[in-house]
């Protein structure tokens, strides 16, 4: 079990049906995991519990996006400090598929047969690495690259930074001036 306390944070850009806030683990409890990449996680938050998986934040740490019922169960707001303990889960959670890579399996059988095989951690790697591109002419070309590798049988992404350290490609989301 890892326990600590961090900050929560509003994100300086909320996205649409986003998470209203987020936190850092501070880098000592990080440290605890077993990997830098994404993993999931089980624990409580103030004591309400949850299932969740940490990101990785580029500098070598994760973040978690703390839903709106997380921040109800743990009877706390952006700004205040809550106490966590986790630990890494037997079970990994499955990433949603973005509409865009969905319609692209479904356009391409093979890829998709394989896709259905893989393990959710190995799709999680796919996903992040298409959405870790900048430009969506990068985003398109890795959908169309990441189904034809899929076709032929590759079960995961080569070369891909799965911490987002040394490609600064995976981050946190920039937090809002405090008080704001």
């Amino acid at each position: 079990m890892i326990r600590f306390d961090a900050r929560l944070l509003r994100p300086e850009k909320p996205a649409k049906g986003g998470s209203p806030a987020f936190l850092v683990l501070p880098a000592n409890a990080s440290a605890r995991l077993p990997t830098r990449s994404a993993i999931t996680v089980e624990g409580t938050i103030n004591g309400h519990a949850f299932r969740a998986v940490l990101q990785p934040d580029g500098q070598k740490s994760h973040w978690l996006k703390v839903t709106a019922s997380m921040l109800k169960g743990a009877a706390a707001g952006v700004d205040d400090i809550v106490t966590l303990e986790i630990t890494p889960s037997g079970r990994e959670l499955e990433a949603k598929v973005p509409p865009d890579l969905r319609k692209a399996l479904a356009a391409a059988p093979k890829a998709a047969a394989l896709w259905s095989g893989i393990t959710p951690i190995a799709r999680r790697d796919w996903i992040q690495w298409i959405t870790s591109a900048k430009q969506p002419e990068t985003r398109a070309r890795r959908i169309h690259n990441a189904c034809d590798m899929l076709a032929s049988g590759k079960r995961r992404v080569c070369c891909f930074d799965r911490s987002g350290f040394y490609s600064k490609s995976l981050g946190a989301p920039k937090a809002a001036v405090r008080g704001s």
